[in-house]
């Protein structure tokens, strides 16, 4: 049921609860109740009327909490004033709130806060928190959203605005305990003797031994702070004006966990927060926020071999993973893009034209040491771990600088590029003196094209916050600059697809999650109303207000191991995540490289078939000329992707694909119609070693046919060495196979009288027979015994992989 936003018609009802008198004030939103006690404590949190209580037994929660000089005060009284809700507290301080109920959820806004003289109270107080409101509600934790659920029920928080964090004052730099772990013992144990299995990145709701909490708080921000933040132990985080603990606002609601997802959508509308669509649907909700794309670093002059590229894969998204020649202005790279961002633009009305979407990669508000923030001058607002001043004069080619205080210079914690300001020069350091009289030693002048210069004493110095990446990072002023160039660039060229990598940069601002939403707020308010509801934008990490403006998580990189190995676990744990916070499944990034076979790609896309999750295919125009099978892989990658989007595939065919042990093909037999076909593997690796006397040199290994009579597929890899003199013994019948393989090169078998030599870029070199009756094998178990001889230098190796296809299973659209 719709109602106006009217404080009259807030459901706030005054009753008689037993023979005590004791006072409820009620809220109500569609059924879902919070009573409060005269003393301003929640009694209950219900579905009524006859519901189920969420509340636990023996709780002590409040709706308003403050913390003043570092202490948490609860109200003492709880009263209706004028349709608001006025809590007192017991240093006689009052705390308006006004409240309404629209679309299934109830909502509070902090109104003003006095002292008992009237006099405004907003400046002494540190911060304001909500709850924590305690439930039984513990089956599903969406700790990022802010939903709790069990029993058919959900419960949720939303955070109204941005300066209204989800979560608790955990951490003073307010940057969540993103990847904690709790024991069902202690909630609160945050060290590794309390951790278990589940990864919770605690947020908005967190688990606890009776179900869960839910939680924001809003900061005092009027003055400087020192916090330990970004590897140091003292981090000046400068004021910042947000209006301070006035209009910290949160929604409450209580639903069947089917509407759930539904309600935060009303709440968005409700409230005018972030909305994005995709394809004309709300972006939670699309399939199309799922999808899967091509990153390929096209150029003006080759963005239609680009665009033939994600045709084939049967995509819609094309990537470039290195547009930019500088990170901060966002220069475009003068030779993938020499006429500038018109030139991008022409290149991304090409790829629209044809019904493909395009995108950019960005390193948030990382900036680059040629960027012009940096040089010729640096710009004022890059981001400081502190400042001091300079307790002697300095000529333009002194090598020593006499500081005040070696507070923030000293530590070498997240120090990458040793960097400092002066006026308008920036200056390296090697070290700092051991005692006073302090000084910065080792020390290069005018360094990143600055000038070197005279300074007197008194001057102010400070030090810079960077990256491992070699970069420098923004206060929040600087950073809304730079979001808003990376929104103008969209806004101009017709770009659809963003990911703020390095998000977590933005806690160089000294406010943590606050940073990262104030970034990336001040990007979408500043996209165009087309871009704005077109897009999709991802990120390695997100927070709770964040959830709104992002279309999807994407973590998972490609460059630490092998192709099935690279960040394997996390992926797969990251996707348990995503289903508690209602976010897209996505696996990360994956490599195509001129090495890479079909059967690696098709291992990816089954997981990326059991967990309804899109990937990123990262390549380049050199891998995809190199590798053979290129036109198979971008094939395959259509293939598995139309029959994901079309929700081909069972809940009983997802459970068994993400055991990443298995592997399927999948064939396409019709419009909307596929067949899928799991694969039975067994590996054996065979070496030279010596050998006692009678000893058999190869080596044997067991396959289970699960169905019927088939040839015994199969490749040989040779590693290190040349393999050659092939015997394949099937249950004591052996098969010899004619073939000599340089090193990194593959005999492959998938049926038929011959079997294939490929060079270690899957193209193929030759043809040799094969004896097809001896490698035919009928249902159940088989030996194979498979020996080769090896060659050239020692630690040569003969890999082999044997293939088995189980009974295929017919699929369609659903």
């Amino acid at each position: 049921m719709r109602r106006p936003i009217l404080l009259a018609l807030v459901l706030a009802v005054l009753a008689v609860l037993g023979t005590g008198c004791t006072r409820s004030i009620t809220f109500s939103a569609d059924g879902f109740q919070i009573a409060l006690d005269a003393k301003g404590r929640i009694h209950a949190l219900e579905m009524a009327p006859g519901g189920p209580d969420f509340l636990p037994a023996r709780s002590d929660a409040t709706l308003l909490q403050l913390r003043i000089g570092g202490e948490f005060r609860k109200p003492v009284a709880a009263a209706l004033e004028d349709t608001a809700l006025v809590l007192t507290y017991d240093n006689g301080m009052r705390a308006t709130v006004v409240t309404g109920s629209r679309m299934r959820h109830v909502w509070f806004r902090l109104d003003r806060l006095e002292n008992a003289d009237g006099s405004d109270a907003s400046g002494a107080v540190d911060l304001v928190a909500w709850g924590p409101f305690p439930t039984t509600l513990g089956d599903t934790i969406g700790e990022t959203v802010g939903v709790v659920r069990g029993g058919g029920w959900a419960i949720g928080l939303q955070a109204l605005n941005p300066k209204t964090l989800g979560g608790w004052p955990w951490n003073e730099n307010d940057a969540m305990p993103q990847i904690d772990i709790f024991e069902s013992g202690d909630p609160n144990d945050l060290t590794e003797a309390g951790k278990r299995e589940v990864l919770y990145r605690v947020e908005a709701a967190k688990p606890d031994t009776f179900g869960s909490t839910l939680q924001a708080y809003t900061r005092n921000r009027s003055a400087e702070r020192v916090v330990e933040n970004w590897g140091r132990t003292k981090y000046v985080a400068p004021a910042y004006d947000d209006g301070g603990v006035i209009g910290s606002s949160i929604a409450l609601f209580g639903v069947p966990d089917s509407l759930a997802l539904e309600t935060i959508g009303l709440i968005e509308q409700a409230h005018g927060l972030p909305h994005p669509m995709i394809d004309g649907e709300w972006g939670k909700t699309s399939r199309s926020a799922s999808a899967a794309y091509v990153i390929l670093d096209f150029a003006e002059s080759n963005v239609d071999r680009a665009i033939e590229v994600v045709e084939k894969a049967g995509l819609r998204y094309l990537y470039h993973g290195d547009a930019f020649e500088t990170w901060g202005h966002f220069q475009l790279r003068p030779r993938y893009f020499p006429n500038g961002v018109e030139g991008l633009a022409a290149a991304v009305a090409k790829a629209e034209a044809r019904g493909i979407h395009v995108g950019v990669h960005t390193l948030s508000n990382f900036i680059t040491t040629n960027d012009p923030y940096v040089t010729p001058e640096p710009d004022p607002r890059l981001a400081r771990v502190g400042s001091t001043r300079l307790s002697a004069s300095v000529d333009a080619t002194a090598r020593e600088i006499a500081i005040e205080d070696p507070t923030y210079f000293v530590e070498t914690g997240n120090n990458n590029l040793f960097t400092a300001v002066i006026g308008t020069e920036l200056v390296r350091y090697s070290g700092v003196s051991s005692e006073a009289p302090w000084r910065l030693t080792g020390v290069e002048r005018g360094v990143y094209g600055t000038t070197a210069a005279e300074h007197d004493a008194g001057a102010d110095i400070g030090m810079l916050a960077d990256h491992g990446y070699r970069t420098f990072l923004t206060t929040p002023e600087l950073g809304d600059e730079m979001a808003g160039r990376i929104a103008d660039l969209f806004n101009r060229a017709g770009l659809r697809q963003i990911s703020f990598d390095g998000l977590e940069g933005n806690r160089s601002t000294g406010m943590g999650n606050y940073g990262e939403i104030l970034f990336t707020k001040a990007w979408y308010d500043a996209l165009s109303p087309d871009i704005r509801e077109h897009y999709i934008a991802d990120a390695s990490r997100t927070s709770h207000f964040f959830w709104h403006i992002y279309s999807r998580m994407n973590w998972g990189e490609p460059w630490y191991a092998g192709f099935r190995e690279s960040q394997t676990e996390y992926r797969m744990k990251n996707q348990a995540y995503f289903r508690r916070n209602y976010m897209p499944g996505m696996l990360g990034w994956f490599s195509m490289r001129a090495e890479t076979s079909l059967e690696d790609i098709e291992w990816m896309l089954a997981r990326s078939a059991a967990y309804d999750a899109g990937y990123a295919f990262y390549t380049s125009f050199e891998a995809l000329e190199k590798n053979g099978a290129s036109d198979a892989i971008l094939a395959a990658l259509g293939r598995w992707e139309r029959a994901r989007m079309a929700g081909a595939f069972s809940v009983e065919q997802k459970k068994r694909m993400e055991d990443v042990s298995g592997e399927f093909h999948l064939e396409e037999t019709g419009p909307g119609a596929w067949l899928l076909t799991p694969i039975t593997i067994a590996r054996a690796e065979f070496e030279a070693r010596e050998r006692q006397p009678g000893e058999p040199s190869g080596v044997a290994l067991s396959v289970e046919n699960p169905g019927g009579a088939q040839p015994l597929a199969f490749t040989v890899t040779a590693s290190g060495g040349t393999v050659h003199g092939i015997v394949l013994e099937v249950d004591g019948r052996p098969v010899s196979i004619a073939a000599s393989l340089a090193d990194s090169q593959h005999l492959v078998y998938r049926g038929g009288t011959t079997a294939t030599v490929y060079s270690a870029t899957w193209n193929s070199r030759l043809t040799v027979p094969v004896d097809t009756e001896g490698l035919t094998v009928g249902p159940g178990a088989h030996t194979v015994r498979f020996d080769a001889a090896l060659g050239g230098p020692s630690g040569a190796k003969a890999r082999l992989e044997l293939r088995v296809a189980g009974p295929s299973e017919p699929l369609g659209a659903s």
